[in-house]
């Protein structure tokens, strides 16, 4: 009898943790022969399944990531390195592009318990390209520590320990540089059991009485604020922008070191229609809960996101449907929104067939704001993949600006802080139908940096024609109280 249908016969109650560690050794044991010991340089990826799905990334010590949506259902987290690759400046993507190439012509992936899950990556990349010749500058009125100072300006990370869920069903990948002996194998992955097992076992946290945060300020301020949005006025009434995003940072300290997985779980449970994003690196804790997709990849198909103009919530049903209906009707959200569909169409039209464009937008409503969001979608044609493709779309008016480059040129002249990773990108890749990777990566937005007790937080607000200072202003407040609230249950 197959071990997976052994284990499927525990049923949904996760097996004691001595048990489960027993069980999983002893699979290791069985599948271990699996692993080629050839010579040839490459990598492999076991998959062992799970008796139960997992709906909180468990903490091992060791940097990781993870990516959870609620209302999926799924989740991937990594832990350790089994190989990481980095890049810098304005060609990151295409010398990421070339490593993921070599990646998949020599990533062997063993599923022994047919779970359908394969290895994965993550990549990730800051808000804009550095010169690969300098360091990532400073400035002047950014007097606190760079947002992502242990993130590198694009990151292909392929961990050696890896978490799955997805249909309820959950499952473990160990990773490996070739070649490899079974015995050094054995030992190491046997050791990740050991201590992911005691982790899964752990109960998920419990909300904590609501804390009162320390506001440390505002970067820009209110007063600064009001002249940078009148600037932005001023460059786009004269041309040649259309459209430029700015964004804020506020400081905020708890009475106690913030705790990473119950921010999760308080993220996870107030915004379950997000994707959740965890990044452990260092000193960095970046996390992110965001609602826009940049792109999904899934052999030659194509999803993006098009999302642009901003309305808040109302506790009151009545006052809630009056706010979506002054979005809908709202011409200056409404030019915003189309701002982005014309730029996401104009790519796919460069490099796919078949785009489909909604007639109209819909809206996405989250726990504290509304957007206008139009899917966008079409087939790849066989000279693109995803990196150039995630090259093209990023940085999209929905964060920068149009036109693209002047919008860009604008914010490193005038905006008074450095973004890091904050409106760059994240996900997963996995091997999939075509040469390339399958993948789905999401834009940065709502995100905190965190150390100890004190968290940076970011959000922004387009201006176009029409914008007034004041109502940006408070845009970003309710886009901030997305992790600020999760914060004072954290």
């Amino acid at each position: 009898m197959r071990t997976a249908l052994r284990f499927r016969q525990v049923g949904h109650q996760m097996l004691a943790p001595l048990a489960l560690l027993e069980q999983l050794q002893a699979r290791l044991d069985e599948a271990i022969g699996l692993i080629p010991t050839d010579r040839t340089p490459g990598f492999a990826s076991l998959v062992l399944e799970l008796p139960e799905a997992i709906t909180l990334p468990p903490e091992l010590d060791c940097a990781s990531f993870s990516f959870s949506h609620g209302q999926a259902g799924e989740l991937r987290a990594g832990y350790g390195v089994a190989a990481q690759w980095t890049a810098q400046g304005s060609d990151r993507l295409r010398v990421l592009s070339a490593r993921v190439r070599d990646l998949t012509r020599h990533w062997q992936h063993l599923d022994p318990d047919e779970t359908g899950f394969l290895g994965f990556a993550m990549l990730g990349f800051a808000a804009a390209p550095h010169p690969a010749s300098t360091p990532v500058p400073a400035r002047p009125a950014d007097r606190t520590a760079d947002a992502s100072a242990d993130l590198p300006d694009a990151l292909l990370w392929l961990p050696e320990l890896g978490l799955c869920t997805r249909r309820g069903q959950a499952a473990l990948v160990l990773t490996t540089r070739l070649p490899a002996t079974h015995a050094d194998l054995r030992r190491r992955w046997r050791d990740w059991l050991a201590r992911l097992v005691p982790a899964l076992d752990a109960p998920l946290p419990e909300p904590l009485t609501s804390s009162t945060l320390t506001n440390l300020g505002s970067l820009p301020d209110l007063r600064d604020w009001q002249i940078l949005v009148e600037s932005a006025l001023t460059a786009i009434r004269s041309g040649p922008l259309d459209k430029v995003v700015l964004c804020r940072r506020i400081g905020l300290r708890g009475r106690r070191p913030f705790d990473l997985r119950r921010l999760l779980a308080a993220l996870t449970y107030l915004f379950p229609s997000c994707q959740v994003i965890s990044i452990e690196r260092g000193e960095t804790r970046f996390v992110a809960a965001t609602p826009e997709r940049l792109l999904r990849v899934h052999g030659r198909q194509v999803e993006v996101d098009a999302i642009a103009g901003t309305a808040a919530r109302s506790a009151s049903a009545p006052r809630d449907a009056a706010l979506t209906a002054a979005l809908q009707a709202s011409r200056k959200d409404q030019r915003e929104h189309a701002m982005v569909v014309e730029a996401v169409r104009e790519v796919l039209d460069g490099c796919c067939d078949a785009v489909q464009v909604p007639a109209v937008p819909r809206v996405m409503q989250l726990h504290n704001a509304q957007h206008l969001w139009s899917p966008v979608s079409g087939r790849l044609r066989d000279a693109t993949d995803l990196f150039t493709l995630a090259e093209r779309l990023h940085p999209t008016p929905a964060t920068n600006g149009k036109p693209q480059l002047e919008a860009r040129q604008w914010l490193h002249r005038m905006e008074p802080l450095e973004r890091g990773w904050y409106t760059g990108v994240a996900g997963i890749l996995e091997a999939g139908t075509s040469p390339q990777l399958d993948g789905e990566l999401w834009v940065l937005l709502r995100c905190a940096q965190i150390q100890g007790d004190e968290a940076q937080l970011y959000a922004g607000a387009g201006i176009v024609l029409g914008s007034d200072p004041l109502a940006e202003w408070r845009e970003t407040g309710h886009k901030l109280a997305a992790i600020a609230t999760a914060l004072q249950f954290a």
